[in-house]
């Protein structure tokens, strides 16, 4: 018997006529309806015809969760008078509760996008509901982007509903084409917010990592709102780590009931926490209970403010979940789950102030995410660039470059980016393409049975108390009563009866150990992670170092092939959180494709290293020495040496340097065709300059014999005749009035410094010049040390020279001090010599 008291108390009822009419007129709408309202459990059987006069359609409705959806069938179901499985029904990946008189179907968006890779036209589907939209994770958006495809070259009649309580709603009604926004206005209680921020502020997160602080602070809000209000309290976390040390800290509240609630807990839990409590309760959360769940007697909300989010580093090859701000949104999405039933109270664990600087939106997942299963989808799709699907957000070029890569490596697409054979069954196992591979390829070694239960291993992350071994995981695993363990043996014998039929059994397959099996899975999933001991660390194929954490018992193996890895705070090597032991032909065998042998010269260590090395992507694996080197090669790293330790390799000799200077000065003061003589201007034209005295050369000791400023003549401007000007332009030497020879300093081009003693410059009335330039005159005392200097001799003479004289005639008798300079006769000699 259909609840009727029950459906009409929900308030996006009011809004079911608009829906209606923008389904009829487009086929297209956006749903806005604040948590509470009833849109994804009364809307879909409005849609279905199972409530009121509308006619008979199926309807799926797509969840972000299993818990969610398993949720809202069980809602539905029971605002129907019935049990799920008969016009109402779910399906999660491993699970399907649903029958052929089913017209509503509640799955997940994996699910959906599974569905629509072997069925793309969603035949005996009229109507699709995309719930929680505003979330922006992947699959969703990815649906989305197919099914707005389908309803335009395949089915236009395909009735499509984005639904959401917080959104972006002028976004999704134009990737809609233009749909019409229908708002349900709510009757959520009022929520009372209480600003609870720690008394000290806290370390910011940090990949997984929160300040060891804030479960305690998180605790005590928790004991405090205990004592202020009535009803249960949800308090939403980051992630299990923090919940169950948020549950250790409760551990003493009386006749509280503490219930964990997260992805991966025990289906009897989620559905505890779904059902009315016979005592008080405290739920500890994930995102989770944020949407699509109402929890029945929470008037108070306690949020940690923190989410996880996940980031990939392509450079390391590591992706992985971090702790970051809950947006604006995700917190207001938090705070009304204390007003659904009654007037609510939410304890935000930050301060007012922090509250303005949040994000408005949580970020999409499609710009942070590893995209190789999105990549992997779109190929299949027939879109391999995904540039021809709508969606709110393009995927960020670096990260589709990256995933194709990976894509090509394990066989999945084809060198245009076109899906194989391969890697469509790799889609539609349901699994990351990477443990698509390697379930594929390890079964026919290992056994189908033992293959999948070490992918069902690795499809979810064990508990920390399984260990960092993978074959004692997976032995623990199977021996173990918790609520991982049961997981795991279903998502075991699901990928066993693989969607495409089963595995191929294998006759003959050895039974061979846990430690062959559980690494040459995660050889073929991870093959830029095998990693071989190197100096007290191990260096992966990817070129990232990392290390097994203390006490580890795989620290003495050679190599290790690494599931699992994050990069701890301030640390410069990885740390394998999850790695199984392997040897050097199991790493050959999955990471062929990173395989290469070359002959590798380079400079190194100050001089030529030529080697023939073969290596695993950054693991060299054998080296030997080059007797022959490529002159191509060995030239290439001799330029290399110059580029590192400067053109100093080269031999300078006096003669040479000067001939440098000269034409820095030249350059400076006249310009082209005089040649730019600077660091990086020589460096760019060694290949004018330095040959062929450099394809001869073979080692550093070579480049120490080539003559610097022989080779640097071949840049002066000979065509032009203009080299023939430099003895006249920039000499090396200029006649003094003495009749002395005196070299030229031109080691500042700016203005090159003539030093010479003062007597020799007598009669002489203005500064010399060269190219135009005034030399900077150094006048030197007879004991060599300088007296004036000066670039304007005319007034040195006039205003200097009486000063110079009286400090110096006393000190230097033997030398000529004439009153009147410019009318003495210059001279290199004293009076005695002059006398003679």
């Amino acid at each position: 018997m259909i609840r009727r008291d029950a459906l009409d108390r929900l308030p996006v009822l009011a809004a079911v006529p608009a829906l209606r009419n923008a389904l009829d007129e487009r086929g297209v709408a956006v749903l806005c309806a604040p948590p509470g309202t009833g849109k994804t459990t009364l809307v879909p059987l409005v849609l279905a015809g199972l409530v009121g006069d509308g006619p008979a359609r199926r309807v799926l409705v797509a969840e972000p969760r299993r818990i969610a959806a398993r949720a809202a069938a069980r809602r539905m179901a029971w605002l129907l008078g019935e049990k799920p499985g008969g016009s109402v029904g779910y399906a999660v990946r491993g699970e399907r509760v649903a029958g052929r008189h089913t017209r509503v179907e509640v799955v997940t968006t994996g699910v959906l996008l599974q569905r629509l890779q072997r069925d793309q036209e969603l035949s005996r589907v009229d109507v699709v509901v995309l719930d929680e939209c505003h979330e922006r994770h992947l699959d969703a958006d990815t649906v989305a982007a197919f099914l707005l495809d389908v309803r335009e070259t395949l089915r236009p009649e395909l009735r499509l509903v984005a639904a959401s309580a917080t959104t972006d709603a002028e976004g999704w009604a134009r990737l809609l084409g233009g749909a019409a926004v229908v708002e349900a206005a709510g009757t959520s209680y009022p929520v009372e917010v209480v600003w609870a921020p720690p008394t000290r502020p806290l370390r910011p997160p940090h990949g997984l990592r929160v300040d060891p602080a804030l479960p305690a602070h998180v605790a005590s809000v928790v004991r405090r709102a205990l004592a202020e209000c009535e009803g249960d309290v949800l308090c939403f976390l980051p992630g299990v780590g923090e919940i169950a040390r948020v549950a250790g800290q409760l551990g003493d509240v009386g006749e509280v009931e503490v219930l964990q609630v997260h992805g991966r807990a025990p289906a009897a839990v989620q559905d505890a926490v779904l059902s009315p409590g016979s005592r008080r309760r405290v739920v500890l959360a994930t995102a989770v209970a944020e949407s699509s769940l109402t929890v029945p007697g929470v008037r108070v909300v306690v949020d940690s403010g923190l989410a996880r989010e996940p980031r990939v580093d392509h450079a390391r090859g590591l992706s992985a979940l971090t702790t970051v701000r809950a947006s604006q949104a995700a917190s207001r999405q938090r705070a009304g789950r204390a007003g659904r039933e009654a007037p609510g109270r939410v304890y935000r664990c930050w301060s007012e102030a922090e509250d303005t600087r949040l994000p408005r939106f949580p970020t999409p997942e499609i710009r942070l995410a590893d995209l190789t299963a999105f990549a992997l989808q779109t190929a299949c799709w027939g879109d391999p660039d995904a540039s021809g699907l709508a969606l709110l957000d393009p995927p960020p070029g670096g990260a589709m470059a990256a995933a194709r890569s990976v894509l090509a490596a394990i066989g999945a697409v084809d060198p245009a980016g076109r899906a194989t054979e391969r890697g469509v069954r790799m889609s539609r196992l349901g699994l990351h393409p990477r443990l698509a591979r390697a379930l594929l390829d390890a079964a026919p070694e290992v056994g189908p049975e033992r293959a999948a239960e070490v992918v069902a291993l690795l499809s979810e992350e064990p508990p920390r108390e399984y260990g960092d071994d993978l074959a004692a995981a997976w032995r623990t695993a199977r021996h173990g009563g918790d609520a991982y363990a049961a997981r795991w043996r279903e998502e075991a014998r699901r990928l066993r009866a693989a969607p495409d039929g089963p595995l191929p059994d294998t006759q003959g397959v050895a039974r061979t150990q846990d430690d062959h099996v559980a690494g040459l899975v995660a050889a073929l999933a991870f093959p830029e992670r095998l990693a071989r001991a190197d100096g007290g660390s191990f260096l992966m194929v990817n070129g990232t170092r990392a290390e097994p954490g203390a006490g580890s018992g795989l620290r003495g193996a050679p190599w290790l092939a690494v599931a699992v890895a994050d990069r701890p705070v301030g640390s410069g090597h990885a740390r394998m959180r999850l790695a199984a032991v392997v040897d050097e032909d199991v790493a050959r065998r999955a990471a062929a494709a990173l395989h290469g042998a070359e002959d590798e010269v380079r400079w190194a260590g100050g001089d030529v290293v030529a080697r023939g090395v073969e290596r695993l992507g950054a693991v060299e694996l054998t080296v030997r020495p080059l007797r022959e080197p490529a002159p191509a090669l060995v030239r290439e790293a001799l330029l290399e040496g110059l580029r590192q330790e400067g053109l100093g390799l080269l031999r300078w000799s006096p003669g040479a340097r000067l001939l440098r200077q000269r034409l820095a000065f030249l350059r400076l003061h006249l310009g082209a065709p005089w040649p730019d003589v600077a660091h990086d201007a020589l460096h760019a034209r060694l290949d004018e300059w330095l040959e062929p005295e450099l394809s001869r050369a073979r080692r550093r000791a070579d480049l120490a014999r080539i003559d610097a400023g022989g080779a640097l003549a071949r840049l002066l401007p000979w065509s032009t005749g203009e080299a023939a000007r430099l003895d006249e332009l920039a000499p090396e030497r200029i006649t003094v009035p003495s009749g002395s020879a005196i070299r030229i300093d031109y080691a500042d081009p700016g203005q090159p410094v003539l030093a010479v003693r003062l007597q020799e410059m007598f009669g002489l009335q203005n500064s010399p010049r060269i190219a135009g330039i005034p030399l900077l005159v150094h006048l030197l005392s007879p004991a060599g040390r300088p007296a004036a200097v000066t670039a304007d001799l005319a007034s040195f003479w006039r205003d200097g020279y009486r000063a110079v004289r009286a400090e110096l005639r006393g000190r230097y008798p033997k030398h000529p001090w004439p009153e009147d300079p410019t009318a003495a006769e210059p001279t290199r000699h004293t009076n005695t010599r002059l006398r003679r």
